[in-house]
């Protein structure tokens, strides 16, 4: 890709996403919505190969539909009560239209089966760009209408997104299918909290942001698409290797790490609304997320694959690529959990 054309999509991205977080009228929103669409495609389908061309036209006739769906739930609010306004959609069935729209923007589960087709068939850089930069805007959307939105919705749509997401990726072998499920358990916590807590879906996107740069970064340094690839890494990035520990860790939810602390707030939040069932669940959902944290974490770090002693020198010294972006997101990925007393 040349850098003209790169310059141009990066620009798209970051214009559709700004233009619908701070726009207050529908059609401009949409039109963001639609600038991030169209801006990711050629990124998707750059590679020439079969499965890139299949995982750009999923993701767009997804998009599209969803974006279908968005439209016709403002204009649909819009005739009923006179007002383009985000702030002001209030009619219930435009509502709800737009909740499953957005489920379907986001991937969140029952409308969850583009993503991990989506992340396999891309680049690792693609595959982050999708699962971190193009949930802003949907999410900017929900922040600003969650006064609108369904709670029951939201709440079943969460709690079946955790359980999916964490209950399909213990078969997974592909990284980026195993990335693609933990986003959809992770968006599934951000959905149940957000007509209850608005603030900690912002704390929760935040540190969600964070570690799955952290991870994906990881994996292009260590070039592993599969758990095979993550097993010899140690070799070669016996640093990098240690930390991705401590990431996976994190974004499994154990205490010492950043990734607990989301979790703490909204099951404190949960229980604090007498929603103690739903808190019970979303707990035992997160168990399952972990196991497959916790089984690459074994392939990575605790478990060395079988080698030679000339088989750690290296005879030959590729470049050092920078890790100046994993150098930024790592700490704050795994060390802010001392912060939480004073978000509390």
């Amino acid at each position: 890709m040349s850098p003209t054309t790169a310059t141009i999509i990066i620009s798209s991205l970051a214009t559709g996403t700004i233009i619908t977080a701070s726009s207050h009228h529908w059609l401009m929103a949409w039109i963001g919505l639609e600038m991030n669409t169209l801006a990711i495609i050629p990124m998707i389908s750059k590679q020439h190969h079969p499965r890139a061309t299949e995982a750009a036209t999923k993701y767009f006739l997804t998009q599209a539909a969803a974006s279908a769906m968005i439209f016709f739930s403002s204009t649909l609010n819009a005739w009923l009560m006179g007002t383009w306004d985000i702030m002001n959609s209030t009619n219930p069935t435009a509502n709800m239209l737009l909740t499953m729209a957005l489920a379907m923007k986001l991937g969140l589960a029952p409308v969850h089966f583009w993503l991990p087709e989506v992340l396999q068939g891309s680049t690792m850089k693609t595959a982050m760009i999708i699962t971190t930069w193009q949930k802003l805007a949907p999410m900017a959307l929900i922040y600003q209408t969650f006064n609108n939105l369904s709670t029951t919705a939201l709440l079943t749509v969460g709690l079946i997104s955790a359980t999916l997401g964490g209950w399909a990726g213990l078969n997974q072998t592909q990284t980026r299918k195993i990335m693609a499920f933990s986003s959809i358990a992770h968006l599934g916590w951000m959905a149940a909290i957000t007509t209850i807590l608005p603030n900690i879906l912002l704390l929760n996107l935040m540190i969600y942001l964070l570690m799955t740069t952290s991870m994906f970064y990881t994996l292009i340094l260590l070039n592993s698409k599969n758990i095979k690839d993550l097993a010899t890494s140690w070799t070669t990035s016996p640093s990098i290797t240690a930390t991705t520990m401590l990431i996976l860790l994190s974004l499994g939810g154990l205490p010492p790490l950043t990734g607990f602390m989301p979790k703490w707030l909204i099951l404190e939040e949960l229980t604090t609304q007498n929603l103690t069932v739903m808190a019970t669940s979303m707990a035992m959902s997160a168990l399952l997320s972990l196991f497959f944290y916790l089984r690459l974490t074994y392939s990575s770090t605790i478990t060395l694959s079988p080698n030679t002693t000339t088989v750690t020198h290296k005879w030959r010294f590729k470049q050092a690529p920078s890790t100046l972006l994993l150098s930024l997101t790592l700490p704050t990925s795994t060390l802010m959990l001392p912060l939480t007393p004073m978000l509390c």
